[in-house]
């Protein structure tokens, strides 16, 4: 019989970040992942994926070199070991690809399959790439192809529905390989060579038996351990299963497991959607277990993501932090759930900032099912909903704690986190970092999973809310950008569901920014007009303003300068209405700079000194400086530039004033090359000497 690996559940995600030979923060590129604790035999079908890799394909034998990397598949049953058994070709093979190993889920813990652009943008992620927000599967895809293509990278595709999630992300790179897992074939996807998973010889599966009972129970009654195999069906999960019943009672025997496991009364085995010894080794375990636990770890199947902390189990049971720990650890040393290994997780505080957070585990896939028949069982849909509204306002607080930390120390964020009880609360700006970024799946999942429920709209919108500032707090704008555009698209769909104008208007707002700046114009315009029909509609005048502004944004950028001026100047009324000078002088400036462009040299200047008495009037003195600047630039543009020349001179006396060295600087330089035009060398170099040394007194 072939020689099986038990599922650990350990990721393996190691990545190389950038270029070849980079590694992630704790994780250096191609470093091997460790060594799953319960790995068994399995010899037989490693030495056969590993002469596969190397075996001539079909471009090769037609003598062409083969355009695509080399797919190998791993196929099985839930329970069977399969993502073990890829877990261990990865570690065994990292020292081959010294651009990593990057392993990503085509499916959630709950069997759904994880949208094709969500991997893409990922991995690309992982890669060090930067991904456009909002980008389509197809831009994706096609972004991780090119990056793939100047790299030797291993890519662990885990838990495939089928070949459409797999073929998309192929590399058309030779030296890539793809270890792709799944429950069944990949039809369509050419030369795949397949490794079709049974169950464990009997040696293996009595190894297992071994490492959680101890070798003097197997050692006394060797031929029931073999019993005990034939029964489970050479099945790892079951196995693990039964020998985490066996490690929970150190006085009972194999005799005792066998007996117990025979005289368990009929279930729904038979329907249940996994192998049927999988579903009895797992009633064996589950109803050994206390009351109070069996409900703690049932109610670990709503966890977003199947990954589970000390604070994701308190407040889906309603325990404290410390019994939520003390079972986490305990169903773990049971088999039943599986200890996340923290350098796996490419985080940017390393490994030492995951020091002090508490440990994260895994709900195995493959007992996600019976879990959810557990739930349906014993738990009303009440109790089901009110588990999962502590879930998010725990997280919501915690998201909260997290962006505080991002905040200057003393400031009033800081000071709200310091009434909150020690467990929610970050000992460090990395800590904190690294519970966002080693987190992330499960918080995107969470927003997920409580706008899909509907019943929850309140609290998803305070944790959407929150997530977006703890981002904005510990991540670039441009990193964060893609998580953003599927956050504001959410709060798009709550708002649109519930009807509620206001928020419509801003998540459209922020979305055509997040447009705009991928260089989506057309998407930009629409989201932009649709921000603003919802914000009249409510008479939001600040978010009116904000999509006038955007609309004459977008038309600039597209150099429609006739439009771009008739939203400006529509943004420019709604603000002179309100009596806002600040903002009325910044669009005149705009307004300035699209005459500007458009060669209106009468109308620029027109706008321009407006601008001027409106930044007068606010008492802005660098915006007084800037505007007359401005003034003297199209004065020059438009062929007078002995009169530029005075009015640089007069933004200049202004920009000293308001002691703005960057803006002395532009404005020396601008005077240097009026004068060398005027054809008066000698002064052109006295000013941009005196202009060089403030740029350099004063770097951006």
């Amino acid at each position: 019989m072939a020689e099986q690996a038990v599922d650990t559940g350990r990721s393996v995600t190691a990545s190389g970040a950038g270029r070849r030979g980079a590694g992630r923060a704790g994780v250096p590129a191609g470093a091997a992942p460790p060594a799953p604790a319960a790995f068994a035999g399995r010899r037989r079908e490693l030495a056969a994926l590993r002469s596969d890799i190397e075996r001539a394909g079909l471009d090769t034998l037609s003598g062409r070199k083969g355009a695509r990397s080399r797919v190998l598949l791993i196929a099985g049953r839930p329970g069977s070991g399969r993502s073990a058994l890829a877990d261990e070709l990865a570690r065994q093979l990292a020292g081959d690809y010294p651009d990593g190993v990057l392993r990503s889920w085509l499916s959630t813990a709950d069997g759904r399959p994880v949208p094709t652009a969500d991997v893409a943008r990922d991995l690309l992620t992982r890669l060090g790439e930067r991904v456009p927000a909002g980008a389509d599967e197809d831009e994706l895809t096609e972004a991780l192809r090119a990056a793939l293509a100047d790299r030797r990278a291993l890519l662990l595709l885990d838990d495939a529905t089928g070949p459409e999630q797999v073929e998309p992300l192929l590399p058309d790179a030779p030296d890539c390989l793809v270890l792709a897992v799944s429950a069944g074939p990949l039809t369509g996807i050419t030369d795949v060579r397949p490794c079709t998973l049974g169950g464990l010889d009997t040696a293996a599966g009595v190894e297992i038996l071994t490492r959680y009972a101890g070798p003097t129970r197997i050692t006394v009654d060797p031929r029931t351990a073999e019993q005990v195999v034939q029964d489970c069906g050479g099945q790892p999960a079951a196995l693990v299963l039964a020998g985490g019943w066996l490690a929970a009672h150190p006085k009972a025997s194999l005799t005792d497991l066998l007996r117990t496991l025979f005289l368990l009364p009929p279930g729904e085995e038979e329907a249940a959607p996994v192998p049927r010894p999988l579903a009895r080794a797992f009633r064996l375990a589950y109803e050994s277990l206390p009351p109070s636990a069996a409900r703690i770890l049932r109610l670990l199947s709503l966890a977003p993501a199947g990954l589970v902390d000390a604070h994701t189990a308190s407040a889906l049971a309603g325990c404290s932090v410390g019994d939520a720990d003390s079972h986490l650890r305990d169903f773990a040393a049971r088999g039943l759930l599986r200890p996340v290994e923290p350098a796996a997780e490419p985080v940017s505080g390393g490994p030492d900032a995951l020091a002090g957070l508490p440990a994260q585990y895994r709900v195995p896939n493959c007992l996600v099912p019976l879990l959810r028949e557990q739930v349906r069982a014993h738990e009303r849909p009440q109790e089901i909903q009110l588990s999962r509204a502590r879930m998010l306002e725990r997280t919501v607080r915690q998201l909260q704690s997290c962006r505080a930390m991002g905040e200057p120390a003393g400031s009033p964020a800081r000071e709200r986190t310091s009434g909150l009880p020690r467990s929610l609360r970050f000992g460090s700006v990395p800590e904190a970092a690294a519970w966002l970024r080693s987190r992330r799946p499960a918080l995107l999942d969470s927003a997920r999973i409580a706008v899909a429920d509907g019943e929850l709209d309140t609290l998803d919108r305070r944790l959407m809310a929150a997530l977006v500032r703890a981002l904005l707090a510990h991540e670039a704008p441009e990193t964060a950008a893609p998580d953003l555009y599927g956050l504001h698209g959410l709060v798009l769909e709550v708002a649109e569901r519930r009807g509620l104008a206001r928020e419509r208007a801003a998540a459209l707002l922020n979305l055509g920014d997040l447009d705009a700046e991928a260089g989506r114009a057309e998407n930009a315009l629409a989201r932009y007009r649709g921000a603003l029909e919802s914000a009249r509609a409510v008479k939001d005048a600040v978010a009116t303003g904000r999509a006038l502004e955007s609309l004459g944004g977008i038309y600039a950028e597209l150099g429609d300068w006739q439009r771009a001026a008739d939203w400006y100047g529509r943004a420019l009324e709604l603000r002179l209405s309100r009596g806002d000078t600040a903002e009325a002088a910044r669009l005149h400036g705009r307004l300035g700079a699209v005459h500007t462009y458009a060669g209106r040299w009468a109308e620029a200047l027109r706008e321009w000194r407006a601008a001027y008495g409106a930044y007068r009037r606010a008492d802005d003195a660098v915006g007084l400086a800037r505007a007359m600047g401005e003034t003297a630039r199209i004065q020059e543009y438009a062929g007078r530039p002995e009169q530029a020349l005075r009015t640089c001179f007069e933004a200049l006396e202004l920009a000293r004033k308001a002691a703005d060295g960057r803006l002395e600087a532009a404005l020396q330089l601008r005077i240097a090359d009026t004068f060398e035009r005027l054809g008066d060398p000698a002064a052109a170099r006295l000013h941009r000497g005196l202009g060089e040394r403030l740029l350099a007194d004063h770097p951006a």
